[in-house]
């Protein structure tokens, strides 16, 4: 609908002597609600305008490069982009530059050597008649693959008894299984694990998978066994919530989970929040409702750095908590990303500068600096930038209507905007909350293959073993490895040295068993 055609419907009306519609004499009643009514009119549009991109268009976020150089001068004259075959050329070279020829194999994998001598023939010397003789030879390295296999593991336990008396018979103990009076080993427990939670396998793919190697284990089995390792897992995972809790930054974000209702033929949504410090250290949490009790519960009496989304659940624990805000960059480009379709030239020019400080971010990863050098770099560099995007965000906010996407994007960093400025005086901040989206994208690839949790309590099941795993690969550990470590000792280790057992200390602790190996 134009503006014109929107007028002469309103007129229309006006005119019309419609019973159900009373509209005021005032003159300048009429004009603010057709100002309004424009507002609104403009909004759907642009509504419109971004669900017709979210279902048809593309979803990434990322940039025509030279799109971005029209407003890299920022109130200069905008630069010609770059032609088509430079960036070509460029990007070819990078490309050329970073490649450094095929990797080796793991010197660790296991060799199969089979040997390969010339045909007898070529054997003789053709001159002298004389036999050859092997002067060195040339390796070609085959990466192959051995399906995994079952293995049954028999516990012998000799009996012994007096010869004469017949009696006193003596038997060894048994050790200790992962689960009492099961018949599952620690590997086995563990491939179940990784498989799920680091995998993405659902049970019932798993249980077609141990049919295929004439083993049959029910699904209701695998549920069974998944449970009781998380409850045997869980005091590791209470020693990984401690010692977030003393950390001084603390990443954090939820996504929704499917959780099977009573009825067993609908689905609600639970919630798993990852909490991530800046030791490697990751915890997830199950609530069944998104509400702020979540967070502040978990959180407690924190007193550190806490970055999050704008989400209104963290705002009493902020205001009322001991905790500090720390905002997140990539959410405030998301919305102007969003919003550069309806209003290119402003959308445009906040994401070359937010680029800028991404920019300035990167630098500071190349140079190697610490928390101190990475302070005095974003003072001297991220601060001026900053102060432009601030006026930008202030003119612009006198310019643009508060319910458009530019609109609600220039109101998302404004309302922000103390939160958004913390980072650049800690180096120990992070510009943006990708730490903790990056953790989350394990669950949400998982849900896609196993759909949904069967109940509250399965919710909670996940949330532990999701720990362990996203830590493991936090420290750059096998997961599988970690695990069936753990299975095997976590029942018989001291309580007081449970934080050995988490993954960034296990990892240390098998670094060390090497060196005196």
């Amino acid at each position: 609908m134009t503006i014109l055609n929107f007028l002469s419907f309103i007129f229309s009306m006006v005119k019309t002597d419609t019973p159900n519609i009373k509209l005021p004499e005032d003159v300048a009643t009429l004009q603010q609600m057709v100002v309004q009514l424009l507002a609104d009119v403009d909004d759907l549009n642009k509504q419109l305008a971004y669900f017709k991109r979210y279902v048809f268009g593309r979803r990434s976020e990322k940039l025509d490069p030279s799109q971005l150089i029209l407003f890299e001068a920022l109130g200069a004259q905008a630069q010609e982009p770059p032609q088509e075959t430079s960036v070509a050329a460029a990007t070819a070279k990078k490309r050329n530059a970073n490649h450094k020829g095929r990797r080796l194999l793991p010197a660790d994998l296991p060799r199969e050597r089979i040997e390969h001598h010339p045909p007898k023939e070529q054997l003789i010397c053709p001159d002298c008649g004389q036999a050859k003789q092997i002067i060195g030879e040339e390796v070609t390295e085959q990466l192959d693959y051995v399906p995994a296999s079952f293995v049954v593991r028999q516990h012998v336990r000799y009996k012994y008894a007096c010869k004469i008396c017949q009696e006193n018979v003596s038997i060894a103990n048994l050790p200790a299984f992962p689960i009492e009076k099961g018949r599952p080993g620690s590997g086995l427990l563990a491939h179940i694990l990784t498989s799920k939670y680091a995998d993405h396998l659902p049970l019932h793919r798993l249980e077609g998978i141990f049919a295929r190697h004439g083993i049959d284990i029910q699904r209701s089995t695998l549920c069974d066994w998944v449970a009781a390792c998380a409850e045997l897992l869980s005091p590791i995972v209470g020693e990984l919530k401690r010692q977030i809790l003393q950390s001084q930054k603390i990443h954090t974000d939820d996504t929704p989970v499917p959780v099977q209702t009573k009825e067993r033929n609908k689905t609600r949504n639970g919630y798993l929040w990852a909490y991530v410090d800046d030791s490697s250290n990751v915890v997830f949490d199950y609530t069944s409702t998104r509400s702020r009790d979540g967070p502040i519960e978990f959180l407690g009496d924190y007193a550190g750095f806490v970055q999050a989304d704008a989400y209104q659940g963290y705002d009493k624990l902020f205001s009322e908590g001991k905790c500090t805000e720390v905002g997140c960059w990539a959410h405030a480009r998301r919305k102007f990303f969003d919003a550069k379709e309806t209003d290119p030239r402003r959308a445009y020019q906040m994401l070359a500068l937010i680029g800028q400080l991404y920019d300035v971010e990167r630098q500071a990863k190349e140079d190697g600096l610490d928390a101190a050098g990475i302070k005095k770099l974003r003072q001297e560099c991220s601060r001026p930038i900053l102060s432009e995007i601030k006026s930008c965000l202030d003119s612009w906010s006198k310019e643009v209507l508060p319910k458009s996407p530019i609109g609600k994007a220039i109101g998302y960093d404004r309302a922000q905007w103390v939160a958004l400025n913390r980072y650049v005086d800690n180096g120990i901040l992070s510009i943006d909350n990708n730490l903790v989206e990056r953790v989350l994208r394990m669950v949400v690839i998982g849900r896609k293959n196993w759909l949904f949790a069967g109940s509250d309590n399965g919710g909670k099941r996940a949330a532990i073993i999701y720990s362990l795993v996203a830590s493991c690969k936090s420290c750059s550990i096998d997961p599988f490895l970690y695990l069936r470590d753990v299975i095997d000792r976590v029942s018989s280790h001291p309580a007081k040295r449970i934080s050995e057992l988490i993954p960034s200390n296990w990892k240390a602790l098998q670094k060390s068993f090497a060196k005196l190996d």
